[in-house]
Order: structure tokens, then sequence, then C-alpha cells
């Protein structure tokens, strides 16, 4: 894998974390939280009874969700729940996990930084999915209340020598955090605030460019803000605090940077027929007919354009005729069009269902689903009315999307796993960068 090198390099900054009070609560555990978009309705509401728990700021809720979180951080910094570090760190975030049906240990290693948040023509930071407008909206509103990134972004940068990894891990000796979070994954925090050890990290990011991981709807949303900021600041420097976003990066030549797949479930349409789906897509793709729908993951593993079908009754495994690639109509390069999702979403999604690409993004009747057995059981329960299981995109994959220029469908990534919100918060207000 090569990062292209280009005019505009990735400046990152060490930051002066707000933290919670040790003195106060000894125990993390009970303050942390999952990302905004990955959390489930019975999470959320066994969450919000810690009044203190992260939540309250990645994920409010009231009748002005972002006004409510703006009280509660004045708040907790006025009473001293959270405190400022004194002198501005690299946090070191190292993640310890296994896969589904999987013995074998993981250690994603990475760190938490302020990165500029560049513009997505300079080329510094390469996307790979689309957007859905409401969520991006939804966290404008949240930072410009609080000027504050409650959780880091995820971003790759690319270093096969892997020259920052001794630091992290001489930083790992004295962890800060150590706790197991909702997916079971050993989380573990530690800080690096020497300036001779945080300028080594400044300097070796600054040759880079950053594929956006995860988060893309949270890093739209401080570009979004930063330019009207700087719109309505005749005095602008780059160098004020809306100018940055909080980020969490991992080296992408890391063996232990998993993807899985997002599956879609689809549902709420009239007049809605099996037979009539499997018809029209029976000339596009090869159809054969699966007995236990609890085996298509792995019946379609591994395997280029093809996906399982699941309905309430039968299950199916398609897979794309060779020939059928070149009708897809849509105006991409080949290697957006070859992708996985490009075939799904054109031929199922436009072609058998008629949802127009253009609608995908923002159409309710498309819902993503990572865990498979949700899938089955949303499926057979009726909640949905067909789950189409996909395979994960690969690193490869996701690389040569990001310098084309183009994006995949939304929810094409599922980096696992997740960055987790408490550990600390990055405010964005001026007198808090270097």
């Amino acid at each position: 894998m090569t990062i292209s090198i280009f005019l505009f390099m990735a400046e990152i900054k060490p930051l002066r974390a707000w933290r919670y009070n040790p003195e106060k609560f000894p125990n993390i555990d009970t303050l942390i939280s999952p990302l905004f978009d990955v959390i489930s309705e019975k999470q959320r509401e066994a969450l919000y009874q810690n009044p203190y728990n992260s939540i309250h700021l990645s994920v409010p809720r009231g009748a002005n969700p972002s006004q409510e979180a703006a009280q509660i951080l004045k708040k907790w910094q006025q009473e001293g729940a959270l405190l400022q570090d004194e002198k501005p760190a690299i946090y070191v975030y190292y993640q310890h996990f296994h896969l589904p049906n999987s013995q074998k240990s993981y250690c994603r290693k990475g760190f938490i930084a302020f990165i500029k948040a560049y513009d997505w023509d300079k080329k510094v930071l390469l996307r790979h999915e689309n957007t859905i407008p409401a969520a991006v909206n939804d966290r404008i509103e949240l930072l410009a209340e609080t000027k504050l990134n409650a959780s880091p972004t995820h971003g790759l940068y690319y270093d096969p020598t892997f020259h920052l990894q001794p630091l992290m891990d001489s930083a790992m000796q004295n962890p800060i955090y150590e706790t197991e979070n909702y997916q079971g994954v050993r989380d573990v925090m530690a800080k690096i605030d020497e300036p001779e050890q945080v300028q080594i990290f400044i300097d070796h990011i600054q040759n880079q460019s950053i594929i956006l991981a995860d988060g893309h709807h949270r890093y739209e949303g401080s570009l979004t803000y930063r330019k009207a900021q700087k719109a309505a600041n005749p005095n602008h420097t780059g160098k004020e605090g809306y100018n940055y976003h909080l980020m969490y990066l991992t080296n992408a030549a890391s063996n232990d940077l998993r993807v899985l797949p997002t599956h879609r479930l689809l549902k709420g349409f009239e007049n809605f027929s099996e037979e009539g789906i499997i018809n029209k897509l029976s000339a596009f793709f090869t159809v054969k007919n699966v007995e236990m729908a609890q085996d298509l993951n792995e019946i379609i593993l591994g395997k280029t354009h093809c996906f399982g079908l699941a309905f309430a009754e039968n299950s199916y495994k398609i897979r794309l005729k060779p020939e059928a690639l070149d009708k897809i109509s849509w105006n991409f390069p080949r290697v957006v069009k070859q992708l996985d999702l490009t075939v799904l979403h054109y031929f199922l999604i436009e072609k058998v269902l008629g949802i127009e690409r253009n609608a995908q993004r923002s159409s309710p009747h498309i819902v993503f689903e990572r865990n498979f057995t949700d899938c089955l059981r949303k499926v057979s329960s009726g909640e949905a009315q067909c789950a189409a299981i996909t395979n994960a995109v690969t690193m490869e994959e996701i690389q040569a999307v990001c310098h084309s220029g183009y994006t995949m469908p939304q929810k094409s990534t599922y980096f696992y796993p997740k960055a987790i919100c408490g550990f600390l918060f990055g405010s964005i207000v001026d007198d808090v960068l270097l």
C-alpha cells in the first residue's frame, strides 16, 4: 500500500484534553459509551441513567439536545467533574480484541491528537464513503453549541517501518485508563507529553496524507463548522481552535487493522414480492437456493460480486454474471464500479427495487446492520422484508477508491473495533490549543 504525496500534508497538534476527575470518578468503566452511530436504544437508556456518563455529551437528548450538552459540559467543568490536563499531550490508545468466532488476539495501536480539518480538495484527508445529510447536520449543531469533540474519528496513516510504535509501546507501560467496553474489547490509554517526543509524532505525520476510516459525518461536521467560522472571522489565521478536529490515528500497514462487512436490510416496500425480485435479478445474477440462511455469510465469503439474500421463508446466493458488470451506467471509474457494494446498490437497489442512486443516501427503505445474526432475526420477525448479506471491503479497495477522488456507497466499511467515548474530550476553544 502506498500513500501519495501532495502539496498539503497533515498537520497534527497535541491537546490539553478534558478528562474525568479521578478523585471523583475512580472507575472509568461507568463513564464510557459507544460512538453515537453504533449505540442501540437499549444501551442508550441504560447509560443515560448515570448523570455523568459520556453519552450526555456525545448523544444528548431533550427538546434541544445540543444546548443540553453544552449546559452539561459547562456544569461538569465548573464543579470539577472534568479537569483539563496541564500539558499538551499525544494520547496513545490501544485496543485489544478478538474477531467473532475466532480466538486469535489482535491489538490495534494508535494515538489521539488534533488534526487540521482540511477541505476534501486539498487531498490531505481522503474519504471513501458518502455521508447521510441528517447525521452531518446533527454533528454540526452539537459542535457549534459545545465547541467540543466528544469522541475521535478514525484516520489511517501508512508507515511500514512502524517508526512511532516504540514510543507508543513505552508509554503503555504506564497507562492512565484500562477497561473492557461494550464490544468485549480491552481499551487502554496512556499519554505522551514530553515536548521532544510529541514533536516526533508531529514531524512524522506531516509527511502523510490520511485516509478517513471512520467518522465521516463528524469530520464533515467539523469542515462545515470551520468554513462558517472562517467566513465570520475577518482576522482568520488558520490557527484558531475551530480549524482542528479530534482524530484517532492508526497505522494502515498493521496486520491488526480489521474491516468487517455492513449488511443491508430492506424494509417498508409496498407490493413487495420475493418472486418478482428473484426473477428480475436473474437477468444479472446466477441465483441458487440456500437451505439454511445461517450459512449465507460463509457461503459468499471471499467470492467477488457474491451476496446472500435472506427473505422470511427462503434464502439465496446470488453472484453477478461477468458480462453484467459493463451494464453499470453510473458515471464512476472502474475501480468504483467493480466494488461489491456498487454492484449491489446498482442492480438490486436501483434496477430491481427502483430507488435511484441519489435517493439511496436518505432512503427509509435501506437500513444498515453490521450483525449477521440480527439481520436474519429482523427478517424472520418481519421487521425487515429482506437482508442483503455482503462481504467486507478490503484495504486495497479503500485505498484505490480514496485516490480515485470518488466515494463508496454510504456505510461501506466497518473498521473493527470502534473507538469508545469517555476517555477524553477535545475542546476547540482557542485557549486550549497551542
